[in-house]
């Protein structure tokens, strides 16, 4: 699926925030205005009720019907306003649209009831049966010497506030329009001012990525991506200088096997020789640059390295025997020690044997046998990628911009695992640290906020994973926590989990509250674990699938880590797992920590 550019990822989400609160304004003034207007107009309903609740107040009987019925009229026609007038009984006596008599009892209309019942001010807005449309209304009690003696009411219809307010909202709408264009313009200016210093750097970084380490990013004017592109010059700069070191430490350690005593020997699976040194060349009587892609038999016919090198290739471990060879100079003693080449993901790529010509030590009563030193100990697997990758560079690869982009990228994930163990190690160190000194600081924090920014954290990972995590958790969750160091552990119980699902499973992130903890859960649906790894997956380096765990870049402390924040908390973390059905990590916090 093609990417889209950062531009029209940032600008879209620009216009729908303006947009979503121009909607929002617009909306809650629309609302507060209409509120606003019927209750002016239910003051000003009130008013004209006042005013002739002091015209009538001595009149209000039924042997006044008829001047209070014509007083409706004539103030009702006046005043484009509705007035009626009602006894106590509900019985109408006058009103400013329809004749009295024919008008039923209004004691059950809701404003006429609340005025009589609390003697005080009764409003409703519903539909009239006699003018056959909506209306508001208000109605106020008149009392004379303390007792009531009838209703007030006034009313005008809603169908003419509606029409004002339609004027209001049409002026609002297009208002909204002309600032939304003028908010659209503008947040398509500040999208392009954003991302228009980040397409740069992916440009000078496409510079890096082709091997071009001389190449300098232009330095944009903002601070964060000034410094961004400041970082990565001279992140160039010294994968440069590491890379002639790296060169450099090659070419040392091809003079140091030249300028070694000891015969080295280097075979792949099929025992064909990749390298031997200048050593093992005048012991055996051959050109050592002559050789390579040989076979051992071919080149040295001794039977008793060809056995030593057929076991150790069947055997995948380190082994150790003595073979005699007999040359120009006689019988010699030699004492081999071997061990297996891994590749850089840890893949068997080969054997290593040295050869160390202990006949004077046979001759002289054993005074040096144990001289011998086991290099091959010394020989780690990121060392031997790296060696190997930059020898195909230094023999012309480097030339071939497809190939040396990739065994490049193979040396930096080299360089990036190394680093991302030395940064675990100091994140756990720091962790105990604190934690012996007391120096963790634990607030209260709301449980459901951290999880969010956790899952945020891991999103893309598990989006690119076709993973789907789902979280089950209350607002009101709070807990006595260190709200950096409690994400880290989620943090990394999601990364574990993402790292040993299946695509197209879900993670299920869980937390609730019992009477003395906070219990926070990670579910996956992946590979599960077998029982017999569960009590030391806590332990530091500690892996179940190394082959797996290296290649999906763990370093083997996440868990580790995880361990300790917890401690840190006053908590504990449990683990539950079926081999084929997934895992369960949970983490327990107490509600008030000690």
């Amino acid at each position: 699926m093609r990417r889209k550019r950062l531009i029209w990822q940032i600008y879209p989400t620009y216009l729908l925030i303006t947009l979503v609160s121009l909607f929002a304004i617009a909306w809650y003034s629309s609302h507060s205005l209409q509120k606003f207007y019927y209750k002016q107009v239910a003051t000003d309903l009130e008013a004209k009720a006042q005013i002739i609740k002091n015209q009538v107040s001595e009149n209000i009987s039924p042997i006044h019907a008829l001047y209070l019925d014509s007083l409706c009229k004539e103030i009702g026609r006046i005043s484009s306003t509705r007035i009626t007038i009602i006894l106590p009984s509900g019985k109408v006596i006058g009103d400013s649209h329809e004749d009295p008599s024919i008008m039923d009892n209004h004691y059950n209309r809701p404003e006429i009831k609340d005025a009589i019942t609390s003697r005080n001010v009764g409003t409703s807005i519903r539909f009239s049966n006699t003018l056959k449309e909506n209306m508001m209304y208000l109605a106020i009690p008149v009392e004379q010497d303390g007792k009531l003696t009838g209703v007030i009411r006034t009313a005008i219809s809603i169908t003419k506030i509606k029409q004002v307010l339609k004027g209001v909202y049409l002026n609002i709408f297009l208002g909204g329009v002309i600032i939304s264009f003028i908010f659209a313009l503008v947040s398509f200016i500040i999208s392009r001012r954003i991302s228009h210093p980040i397409e740069e750097m992916k440009r000078g970084t496409e510079h890096f990525a082709c091997g071009d380490l001389d190449y300098n990013l232009p330095i944009p004017n903002s601070a964060e991506l000034g410094s961004l592109a400041a970082s990565m010059n001279q992140m160039a700069a010294q994968l440069r200088e590491k890379i002639q070191t790296l060169v450099q430490q090659k070419n040392e350690q091809d003079a140091l096997l030249s300028s070694m005593i000891e015969s080295v020997i280097a075979v792949d699976l099929n025992e064909k020789i990749i390298k031997i040194n200048r050593a093992a060349g005048e012991l055996f009587g051959i050109n050592p640059n002559n050789i390579q892609g040989c076979i051992l038999q071919e080149v040295i016919r001794n039977v008793d390295l060809q056995k030593f090198t057929k076991r150790l290739l069947e055997n995948h471990e380190l082994m150790e025997d003595e073979i005699v060879i007999y040359n120009k100079n006689g019988g010699q003693f030699l004492q081999a020690h071997g061990t297996i080449l891994k590749g850089f993901e840890g893949i068997e790529i080969g054997a290593l044997i040295v050869l160390n010509n202990v006949t004077k030590i046979k001759r002289l009563e054993n005074i040096r046998r144990n001289f011998v030193a086991n290099v091959s100990h010394e020989l780690r697997t990121p060392i031997t990628a790296i060696k190997g990758f930059i020898e195909t560079l230094r023999d012309g690869t480097i030339n071939e911009k497809k190939n040396a982009k990739r065994f490049l990228d193979i040396i930096s994930k080299q360089v990036d695992r190394l680093n991302a163990i030395i940064e675990d190690l100091l994140s756990l160190s720091r962790i105990e640290q604190e934690d012996e000194k007391s120096e963790i600081i634990l607030e209260k924090g709301n449980i459901k906020d951290i999880l969010e920014v956790a899952i945020q954290d891991c999103a893309s990972k598990a989006s690119e994973n076709n993973l789907k995590i789902d979280l089950t958790c209350k607002q009101d969750i709070v807990a006595n926590i260190n709200a950096p160091l409690f994400e880290q552990a989620v943090v990394n119980l999601i990364d574990n989990a993402i790292k040993y699902s299946e695509p197209g499973t879900s993670i299920h992130i869980d937390a609730f509250q019992t009477n003395k903890e906070v219990i926070v859960s990670v579910t996956d649906y992946g590979c599960g674990i077998e029982e017999k790894h569960l009590p030391h997956l806590f332990e530091r380096f500690y892996r179940v699938d190394k082959a797996r765990s290296r290649k999906l870049g763990g370093t083997g402390l996440g868990l580790a880590i995880v361990k300790h924040i917890v401690l840190a908390h006053n908590g504990r973390v449990d683990v539950e797992s079926k081999v084929g059905k997934g895992s369960k990590f949970t983490i327990a916090l107490p509600i008030s920590s000690s």
